[in-house]
């Protein structure tokens, strides 16, 4: 039995366990908390403790089910490849880590699968070993360091509580600076601006790791790290700032998408546009919402991601969208699926992510928000249509193939995963809209804004069709520096990964050009006065009589004086 086949029917069992757990949590309303206690520090405990709800369990058992999915997926995608067992290893480290992401409550473990995740993730991502590889893996890991070390001075933080555990938190009630901290660290791990460079350049690793860690676990934990904290969203601090966050994170990857030819990164900046969506429900305290976002997501992005990648395992690896077209033709399997999740990301009416997107901007219409902010969730729909239609347009319609390799039919076993995915992206939304909400939520709204989202899905979808319309003409009318800003992530890409800025330019002259005093009061510096101080102490408190009788004398006089 192959490696892939084994931990696929592990993980797939595993996946009926949490979900059935989920459920039953769901359903009674209560969970489950184990504690281990390590030891004693600071007037705290330091454990290692677990929660077992209906909202990590479920979202467990997607993760799992994805997981084991994509191993299954790599069986053929991987085939051939001299490391497929290390590959493997490190895909089932990887949900090891997000699992003990997901259970736990406490600042202590959860640094454990926090700092898990940013590890595999950065060896997966330079899995091809070439300088590529080698760059997105740094911007991807130094990026993640920022949440590292925002968890871990909130785990010192958290010192003046007495415990490390979210119940600590829900007792204090207030904690700007801990709520700080992890706000922090969710926008890095879920590629917020300033912190979005990392995921499009993540996509240097194999598209079967781009669909479980790029799309529906990794960059999720932050939206997950910030469920969990939803307590936070009361304070208009915090609300306000996220809001505007995610709000720009949302225009810059649509607007980005619209503009990129390369498939994988097209995908990777949709999943940005929809992290920005779910943040913006965090925002105004709509967790439960953002949950559902999460789940149905998960699923169609996953699906897209496995769907691009049998695009580019056919094509040789060729990722260029202007040399793909007629797939539905050459690969239908493939081709129906990839317009599933691609409706689905639109938000089309009874697809998965029609239950979750309108629900949110439903919310957001009858909330308080004002209307520059709600115009920009609005236009966002528009611009997910536009290059979701764009990218049916390329591959599936878009002329002849022009890749000597363009034929390469329907792959068995990457099909199967594709095919079940697509199901769950027809399903998955409305059977969590009937478990999450049992209560019917009713929204009271006039018909203009009730349609208002399907209209401006319709009315990017037309602006897409105008825009390839015109092809060069647009282009010209716009000039290149300005489609080389707003497809160019508005420079964060340069700015992240570009070595040459001012200040490191300005510290290497300091370097070069004044040595003496950076040794005096540097390493060399600090290293000579370190060891002449311990020769003196050393010498000090050689076995000499006199001088401890001088010391005593020394002490008494002080203590009588």
């Amino acid at each position: 039995m192959s490696i892939f086949v084994f931990w696929f029917l592990w993980l797939f069992l595993l996946f009926f366990w949490s979900f059935i757990m989920g459920l039953v949590f769901l359903f009674s309303d209560y969970g489950i908390m184990v504690e281990y206690v390590v030891g004693s520090f600071g007037g705290g405990d330091i454990s290692l403790m677990f929660i077992f709800d209906w909202v990590s369990m479920l979202f467990l058992s997607f993760v799992i089910v994805i997981s084991s999915f994509v191993l299954l997926y790599s069986k053929e995608y991987m085939l051939g490849d001299k490391y497929e067992e290390r590959f493997c290893l490190l895909v089932v480290l990887f949900v090891m880590s997000m699992s003990l992401l997901i259970l736990s409550p406490s600042f202590v473990s959860l640094l454990l699968g926090w700092d898990g995740l940013g590890l595999v993730s950065y060896c997966l991502v330079i899995y091809y070993y070439n300088n590529k590889s080698y760059n997105a893996g740094m911007i991807t890991i130094m990026m993640n360091r920022v949440g590292d070390v925002a968890i871990l001075i909130g785990i010192v933080w958290f010192l003046n509580f007495g415990g490390w555990d979210l119940y600590s938190w829900n007792m204090i009630g207030s904690g700007y600076w801990i709520g700080l901290c992890v706000v922090l660290a969710a926008m890095t791990k879920s590629a917020q601006i300033p912190f979005s460079a990392w995921l499009p350049a993540a996509m240097a690793a194999p598209t079967p790791v781009s669909s479980l860690v790029h799309s529906s676990t990794l960059v999720t934990a932050g939206v997950y790290l910030l469920i969990r904290f939803n307590s936070l969203f009361g304070d208009d601090y915090f609300s306000g700032g996220l809001l505007l966050v995610s709000c720009m994170t949302l225009v810059m990857s649509g607007l980005g998408a619209n503009f990129e030819y390369d498939l994988k990164k097209i995908v990777a900046l949709s999943t940005l546009s929809q992290l920005g969506m779910m943040m913006m429900s965090l925002s105004i305290g709509g967790w439960k919402m953002a949950y559902f976002h999460m789940l149905s997501h998960a699923i169609f992005k996953s699906m897209l991601f496995l769907c691009s990648g049998s695009i580019i395992h056919g094509l040789g690896g060729m990722q260029d969208i202007r040399y793909m077209g007629c797939l539905i033709s050459v690969s239908p399997m493939v081709g129906v699926s990839l317009n599933v999740a691609n409706l689905s990301l639109m938000g089309f009416p009874f697809m998965s992510g029609f239950y979750s997107k309108d629900l949110i901007v439903e919310m957001f219409g009858l909330g308080s928000m004002n209307l520059f902010i709600y115009l920009l969730l609005v236009m966002s729909i528009g611009l997910t249509s536009c290059y979701s239609l764009r990218l049916s347009y390329y591959v599936m319609w878009g002329g002849a193939w022009k890749f000597p390799m363009g034929s390469f039919g329907d792959y068995s076993t990457m099909s199967f995963s594709i095919f079940f995915l697509s199901l769950g992206s027809v399903v998955v939304g409305s059977l969590l809209s009937w478990l999450l909400f049992v209560t019917p939520v009713v929204i009271v709204m006039s018909l203009f804004m009730k349609l208002l989202s399907l209209f401006m899905m319709i009315i990017g979808v037309l602006i897409g069709i105008f825009i390839w319309c015109l092809k060069t003409g647009f282009n010209k009318l716009l000039g290149l520096k300005v489609i080389e800003f707003l497809g160019g992530m508005w420079y964060l890409s340069w700015l992240s990964g570009n070595p040459n800025l001012l200040f490191y330019n300005y510290s290497l002259k300091f370097v070069e050009s004044d040595l003496t005093w950076g040794e005096i009061f540097g390493g060399q510096g600090i290293y000579l006065f370190s060891r002449y101080f311990s020769k003196s102490m050393q010498w000090f408190q050689d076995n000499s009589l006199k001088l401890f009788m001088f010391s005593f004398l020394m002490w008494l006089v002080i203590l009588f004086y």
